[in-house]
């Protein structure tokens, strides 16, 4: 993953927005990471490509802001997702 397609935080709205379906795979990988006890530092090299050793506190910010949305989505998002689309 390239540094231009995420951002440092999701973008935090009431509903599923644009940026969350196209990262819902990077959600996923983070909601399974998280269930294998994965290390955060290991999970954001991986996932995002950051260095948590060069830039801890915006890698931290990235694992944590991401990890949170994806948690949204688990418990409130997904309703969105199964709503009928207005064309």
């Amino acid at each position: 993953m390239t540094e231009a397609s995420f951002q440092d935080r999701p973008p935090h709205t009431e509903r599923v927005n644009a940026y969350d379906e196209q990262h819902l795979a990077i959600y996923l990988r983070l909601l399974m990471a998280e269930e294998e006890g994965a290390d955060w530092r290991e999970v954001v090299r991986v996932i995002f490509g950051l260095d948590p050793a060069r830039d801890p506190a915006r890698a931290k910010t990235v694992h944590d802001s991401h990890l949170a949305r994806a948690r949204w989505m688990t418990e409130t998002g997904f309703r969105h997702l199964l709503e009928p689309r207005m064309q």
